[in-house]
């Protein structure tokens, strides 16, 4: 299946500069599919190695970092010859092999004739930065879920995609039931990989739900394995209740409701280990509209998502019927999934950095604002095609120099203080050349 970020390792691949690739992601988002299609697509030959349970390798790097003995080494376990600017070099799952991440350091200073890629759980990563990682001899790059336009390249829709690519607006009006359509079936099957790839196949949805509750489980699973002992109950309910605190009309993360008397110190660790594994992200509230946003973020306040809406879907049971069929999906949950989905998609975005506002005493609140380049962008998710729009339209008038994006059911239309993007075209707002949003004077 297309992935955008092809366009990203082909650049790497290129660049005269270019260092060991780190590819980062959650588990299951496709960075090992991902790499292997490159490599047989780019190169004359790939030598790929697992290092999860490898004992070859921990013992490949247990005395020393001499790069000739290391390729020596690679060519005997994979059996392929490795030639320098010829062979993709192939490290999964690096995370299991300290020593092998820092070797990354030496490829990088004595043989950069080698292509090296490797790909870890941004948790395993992270939990090695403070003692091996190679900082400054590393190119790095995050894989996400599939997008909705990496969905609808998977379903054959180029068509619908370059549509949306060109901001074609009068013809997403024309075939706007067909694109409400598709995104009905993306809020069902979200953008992992492997649910993508069942659901072309053959629209089956049950086996859809089934893979979802097996990465669930997945999920599960690496929680028990790797998390400490006593943080393990607390990240199992905060994990848990974020369809139900999403699902409330202020969707700040209220820790009463994990149980009574709760407190931010007791589930600090355990929100920032599911941050660190890639299964949630975490929007943090902005107490002004500027640049950078990051000096003005409140730390105590912040929103919880999953990382995917399919998943998320699955994880609160949500019938199926009840996301594909009619437009109850786009009415119900209190706009939960919108919003949900809206952030996943930004998620893919460069140079994005997203947060929410409200007020002191929550009686206006903005859903996201973004800081996009120099461009500061307040954004309001509406789940069907009501157009009122109070708390945006007071926000830009106390706030000069901003223009508003609502994105919404309805079709495109544009305003002095504010742009309607229907929520199908939610990608627009990566475009830098996009006449979307002024720059904040």
């Amino acid at each position: 299946m297309e992935r955008f970020a092809w366009k990203e390792l082909q650049e790497w691949k290129e660049s005269p500069k270019r260092k060991p690739l780190l590819l980062k992601g959650a588990r299951q988002v496709g960075k090992t599919y991902l790499l292997k299609a490159f490599g047989k697509t780019a190169y004359d030959s790939v030598a790929y190695v697992n290092c999860d349970n490898n004992r070859l390798m921990h013992e490949m790097f247990r005395d020393d970092y001499d790069i000739e003995r290391i390729i020596r080494n690679l060519t005997a376990i994979t059996k392929v010859k490795i030639e320098p600017h010829k062979t993709l070099i192939i490290l999964d799952e690096i995370q299991e092999v300290p020593k092998g991440l820092a070797s990354l350091k030496y490829f990088c200073e004595e043989a950069p004739q080698y292509h090296v890629a490797v790909a870890g759980s941004l948790l395993g990563i992270a939990m090695h930065e403070q003692t091996s990682f190679p900082v400054g001899k590393v190119d790095m790059m995050e894989l996400y879920p599939m997008n909705f336009e990496e969905f609808l390249a998977a379903m054959g829709e180029k068509e619908l995609l370059y549509l949306l690519q060109v901001k074609d607006w009068e013809s997403l009006r024309v075939l706007r039931s067909r694109y409400i359509d598709l995104l009905r079936q993306y809020y069902f099957v979200g953008g992992m990989p492997e649910a993508v790839a069942a659901y072309r196949e053959d629209k089956d949805i049950l086996k859809v739900r089934t893979i979802q509750q097996a990465i669930l489980s997945a999920y599960h699973d690496d929680v028990s394995k790797h998390a400490p002992q006593r943080e393990v109950p607390r990240i199992h309910m905060v994990f848990r209740s974020i369809p139900s605190q999403l699902g409330k009309d202020n969707k700040k993360f209220v820790f009463g409701a994990l149980k009574k008397g709760a407190r931010a110190t007791e589930f600090e660790i355990a929100i920032q280990w599911l941050i660190d594994s890639g299964i949630i992200y975490k929007v943090n509230r902005i107490t002004r509209p500027q640049l950078p946003l990051s000096f003005y973020e409140d730390f105590s306040a912040f929103k919880l998502f999953l990382l995917d809406c399919g998943l998320m879907g699955a994880l609160a049971n949500v019938p199926a019927a009840a996301i594909l069929v009619g437009d109850s999906i786009f009415k119900e949950y209190k706009g939960s999934f919108t919003e949900a989905f809206v952030l996943q998609q930004m998620k893919t975005m460069k140079e994005v950095s997203v947060y929410y506002y409200s007020n002191d005493n929550s009686t206006l609140e903005i859903d996201f604002v973004i800081q996009c380049g120099t461009r500061v962008i307040p954004i309001e998710v509406k789940a069907e095609e009501n157009l009122r729009s109070k708390s945006l339209k007071t926000y830009v008038e106390k706030n000069s120099g901003l223009k508003a994006i609502r994105l919404s059911m309805s079709d495109y239309r544009n305003q002095d203080w504010l742009e309607n993007v229907p929520l199908y075209a939610v990608g627009v707002i990566k475009d830098e050349g996009s006449s979307i949003s002024a720059s904040l004077s």
